[in-house]
């Protein structure tokens, strides 16, 4: 009998919601919230109820019954920094999913959901690569000042998924192969991906390119001496470096196939930050090559800009020197959270526990 697996990802605005039957898709639901329902709540884990009562309708509406499932499977959140995998979701994984820090973010909810379906249903609930992966090198931390080390914070779920489907497409095993993944998409994360381990990256909200809402990294002093100007309150600075930065902050609109018709039509501005986009990632990839002092098995193209086979091309021309690029456009986050359960109830993958990185109450 095939594995019912159902994969959660709790969005601000937004629950996305898949069956799976082993690796097949039976069905999927993109419920949108109106943020002024969201509203109402005081907290991200308030809105609990409001989110499982969206899961169970989306189950119904599909004819589906909750309990048929093997397991569930919710996104990861912000936790402590741990390596990646496939966790289970145990009484000290809730514990610290429900604090909300260092800030509150839906997806949190994920693992949250997971262990209240199957809490009563007896069955096992996961949460696979959370953004806190780190599994990066202690030297690829050191910054210019001891007491501002660099964390890392990356798109885990859909670069160890694009790692295993490459390591498969070269009939290769996914932890004896060295790869670049490029993850781009409203955020751009970069990363060697080292004999299964994501041993550096750039942090997507701080450091590497800029990227469609975000402003990568800047220059130190001169982003000090505009806050020290401006007054302006930290969440509204973060606010305009993650969001309103990039892209965005250039042609005021995020979406690169919008900026590119603007190129097109004459604007040198929004010309000139797609091409300065380009640029940023291609040099970003580079410096992930000598991370991996240049053994680099393939360069990996993911997430929702990497549709954009300009664009593509454009980071192409300046790094296809390296090594060898394969292009898997978009990112299927469903998927990935399925397969991660999925290789723990085959015995393929042992779940790992949280308790077993970080003590209880603190940091590893």
């Amino acid at each position: 009998m095939p594995f019912q697996i159902l994969a959660i990802n709790p969005g601000s605005t937004s629950t996305k919601i898949a069956w799976f039957s082993d690796e097949k898709e039976e069905w999927r639901e993109t419920v949108r919230h109106d943020p002024d329902d969201l509203a109402a709540f005081p907290s991200v884990a308030d809105q609990f109820e409001f989110r499982l009562s969206t899961i169970e309708r989306a189950a119904e509406a599909n004819g589906a019954s909750l309990d048929a499932l093997s397991a569930v499977a919710g996104r990861g959140g912000l936790v402590e920094p741990i390596p990646g995998g496939t966790y289970e979701v145990d009484d000290a994984l809730l514990k610290r999913l429900r604090m909300g820090r260092p800030w509150e973010h839906a997806s949190n909810l994920g693992g949250i959901l997971a262990g209240a379906i199957c809490r009563q249903r007896g069955i096992p609930a996961f949460i696979v690569d959370p953004v806190a992966v780190d599994e990066m090198n202690p030297v690829a931390k050191v910054t210019g000042l001891p007491d501002l080390p660099k964390t890392s914070l990356g798109h885990a779920l859909n670069v160890k998924a694009t790692v295993r489907r490459a390591a498969r497409d070269l009939k290769k095993t996914w932890d004896e192969l060295n790869f670049i993944v490029a993850h781009l998409g409203g955020g751009i994360t970069i990363c060697a991906h080292e004999k299964g381990r994501m041993t550096d990256l750039n942090n997507a909200n701080e450091f590497g390119p800029f990227s469609p809402e975000r402003a990568g990294g800047l220059p130190a002093g001169d982003l000090v001496r505009m806050c020290c100007a401006e007054c302006m309150p930290e969440k509204d600075m973060r606010k305009r470096l993650v969001g309103g930065g990039g892209l965005a902050a250039y042609a005021g609109t995020s979406d690169v196939r919008e900026v590119k018709a603007m190129a097109a039509s004459g604007d040198a501005r929004a010309r000139e930050a797609l091409e300065a986009m380009a640029y940023g990632i291609a040099k970003e990839i580079g410096a992930q090559a000598a991370a991996l002092s240049g053994k680099v098995d393939a360069i990996l193209f993911t997430g929702g800009v990497a549709f954009d086979s300009d664009f593509v091309a454009a980071v192409q021309k300046r790094i296809q020197w390296i090594a060898p690029v394969l292009v898997y456009p978009g990112e299927d986050e469903m998927s990935a959270l399925a397969e991660g359960a999925l290789r723990v109830l085959r015995g393929d993958e042992k779940s790992k526990r949280y308790g077993d990185y970080i003590p209880e109450g603190g940091e590893a």
